[in-house]
């Protein structure tokens, strides 16, 4: 979807992070085997990378916003095999693996997802993020606000839900709100607060994160029925066989389309830092628009 060169630079960085951490760990049970396969079988790593470029524009240290990059991939890692479970979306492959639950068993899949819940929450506590615990326990509350029951939990409950339901276009667009954008909000977000910025830099954060959040969901219900699963790395038409209420089966295609653009100008235009040209997050969400394969 974005074959952009600065994305795939992070993404090796990022890899690197994990590695050291599990290395670091030298944990060898099969509960820490399946929690690290679930983190290291692939991914972009773009919820860091927006993290960590943000933090190097507010020149904040390394230490920190490694922590918190960490941090946020692991709650997408643990909501991913958990999203995958059979009493979930029963799903066999996630970026072209076999799931976590397959590779292991369920119960395993299960505590190995608690168990990064419960690595990021260290990580977020740990004096590396900020010296001031006050930061370090605001930044805490948000994540688990924004990852739990009036966030990803509730967007994920209402992805199963709303199935072989006719729902409105507004539940539609609260749930892709709650399930995709939360964690890019986070993104967006936490090196603004880290850096006690000013509420209206974080209110263009946290708009950025939430649309690019809603485009990046739409572009994933074109992917599944425009692309192979060599392309996607999931099985095409699944979403559909299941009765998922998308946006683009709602609305159509062009309607989509044209939403996704009238987000992405919201996202950016007069927005300080995601609209400025010598920055790439304009770049980066009219490029996902523009990279949707149409039929």
């Amino acid at each position: 979807m974005m074959d952009l060169e600065y994305i795939k630079r992070n993404k090796k960085t990022v890899d690197k992070w994990i590695s050291d951490y599990f290395n670091r760990i030298n944990e060898t049970t099969s509960l820490y085997k399946a929690i690290e396969y679930g983190v290291k079988n692939g991914g972009k790593r773009l919820r860091p990378y927006f993290l960590v470029y943000l933090s190097k524009i507010l020149n904040i240290p390394l230490s920190s916003y490694k922590q918190l990059a960490l941090a946020i991939e692991f709650i997408h890692c643990y909501s991913l095999i958990h999203d995958d479970l059979p009493s979930m979306d029963n799903d066999d492959y996630r970026r072209g693996k076999i799931t976590v639950h397959k590779k292991y068993n369920e119960s395993t899949a299960i505590l190995a997802g608690n168990s990064l819940y419960g690595m990021a929450i260290e990580l977020i506590l740990d004096k590396k993020v900020h010296k001031d615990p006050d930061i370090r326990l605001k930044i805490l509350k948000i994540l688990l606000s924004y990852s739990g029951g009036k966030g990803l939990m509730e967007g994920q409950f209402n992805d199963l839900y709303y199935e072989n339901r006719n729902i409105s276009i507004e539940k539609i667009l609260l749930t892709y709100e709650l399930k995709t954008s939360k964690l890019f909000e986070l993104s967006t977000m936490l090196p603004f607060i880290l850096k006690e910025e000013k509420n209206s830099y974080i209110k263009d954060a946290q708009t950025f994160g939430r649309n690019f959040g809603i485009i990046y969901q739409i572009a994933d219900d074109f992917s599944d029925s425009d692309k192979t699963f060599k392309e996607s790395g999931k099985v095409p038409g699944k979403d559909k066989k299941k009765g998922k209420r998308t946006l683009v089966s709602k609305i159509g295609r062009d309607k989509a389309l044209d939403l996704c653009y009238e987000l992405a100008n919201e996202a950016t235009k007069g927005k300080y830092i995601f609209g400025e040209k010598k920055y790439t997050f304009k770049k980066i969400i009219f490029n996902i628009i523009d990279n949707i394969k149409i039929k």
